[in-house]
């Protein structure tokens, strides 16, 4: 049974994640210089002192729109196996995140054009890199307790989530690219097998 807290949490959740909806809507229709932090308050009927509750501005609630998605797969990192290797780990993660349901970023419509605003945009990238930032941070949190590591002293944890993040990126990139058709899952399957199959850097100096 759900807590009057636990009801009052989703409820702005819920409110976040529609206004953080309305304005990527909005920049899509509009272009960024086109949309207003009024028009995206009239959107959702919420007033601007709500809006400003959340956000900082219209960029920070476009970049916000991915700030579920990032924080459903460190949920699913969390969720995994512990005897599962990091990168292990991180791959079936994407795949719960992408198979799970509210649906993720990449099955929402126009969600390329989205990532390439989000790159274009000097404005947007800032704020989308911030957004970005706190996710890897939250995933090299995880993965340091999964392997009981220290993430300030010991550098594999952070290492293990910047291969997994750029192969995860990696796969993106080409999805998103023109005239590609490969499948974003497939992709994914793909750069993390590019991972496995590297070897392992000789430890002798100079070769």
């Amino acid at each position: 049974m759900s807590t009057p807290e636990g009801r009052r949490v989703r409820k702005v959740q819920e409110s976040r994640e529609a206004m953080a909806a309305a304005a990527v809507d909005l920049v899509l229709e509009r272009g960024l210089d086109g949309v207003t932090v009024e028009a995206i308050s009239d959107r959702v009927d919420v007033s601007r002192r709500t809006f400003t509750r959340y956000f900082s501005g219209k960029e920070d609630a476009v970049a916000d729109a991915l700030r579920a998605d990032f924080a459903r797969i460190n949920a699913a990192l969390a969720a995994r196996p512990a005897d599962e290797a990091p990168l292990t780990a991180y791959h079936r993660a994407l795949h719960t995140w992408l198979d799970g349901e509210p649906p993720a970023w990449p099955r929402r419509s126009r969600a390329a054009e989205l990532l390439h605003l989000l790159h274009q945009e000097p404005a947007l990238r800032a704020a989308y890199g911030h957004v970005r930032e706190e996710a890897q941070s939250e995933s090299v949190r995880i993965v340091a307790e999964r392997l009981g590591q220290d993430p300030e002293r010991d550098l594999r944890p952070a290492l293990a989530v910047a291969l997994a993040v750029g192969a995860f990126g990696t796969a993106v990139r080409f999805w998103t690219a023109p005239g590609a058709t490969t499948p974003l899952p497939e992709l994914i399957d793909t750069a993390f097998a590019a991972l496995a199959d590297e070897p392992a850097p000789s430890t002798t100096p100079g070769k």
